[in-house]
């Protein structure tokens, strides 16, 4: 196998992506937003931009179809490399696990505190909390998505954010 290439993608806003996740993602340009659907209810699950990496996790660990969606926020470049050109490196590369490490440590923390504010905060501590963490979701991202990944509804996080701001 030859050493990775470094593919490139592009999505255009609101592309959705996703049936067996098959590449891991390095997000250049735009910004991303993952979610699934309980009922007919869209669910947010997660939103990264420059300098992230994504995957539809459970899809691509075990190379099966995904219950969640990755939909384009903007219009985004992306670089992938395969599943299978990433067990290549673990495999052959054994620095490259120290990176996987890295990253999988940084995105555990990630969801851990995004689970512990939803079930610990209030509506207005929630969105307080993202004022504080990560205010840059406000300009990025649309009320509906960004409501629901805050564990509220729409109309909820407008009088929160009409309260503060």
């Amino acid at each position: 196998m030859a050493c990775w290439r470094g593919y490139l993608a592009t999505f255009n806003r609101n592309n959705l992506c996703v049936l067996v996740c098959r590449n891991l993602y390095f997000i250049s340009k735009g910004a991303l937003r993952c979610f699934y659907y309980v009922g007919d209810l869209d669910v947010s699950n997660w939103f990264f931009w420059e300098g992230a990496t994504v995957v539809a996790i459970d899809s691509f660990y075990d190379q099966v179809k995904s219950e969640e969606s990755i939909q384009a926020v903007d219009d985004c470049e992306l670089y992938y490399i395969s599943f299978e050109e990433l067990e290549y490196l673990y495999t052959h590369f054994i620095e490259f696990n120290v990176i996987g490490r890295i990253l999988t440590v940084k995105y555990l923390k990630v969801f851990h505190q995004h689970a512990r504010m939803i079930r610990k905060l209030s509506a207005a501590e929630r969105y307080k909390f993202l004022l504080n963490t990560q205010p840059e979701l406000l300009q990025r991202i649309p009320l509906g998505p960004l409501a629901s990944w805050l564990n509220m509804t729409q109309e909820t996080l407008s009088r929160v954010r009409g309260r503060t701001d």
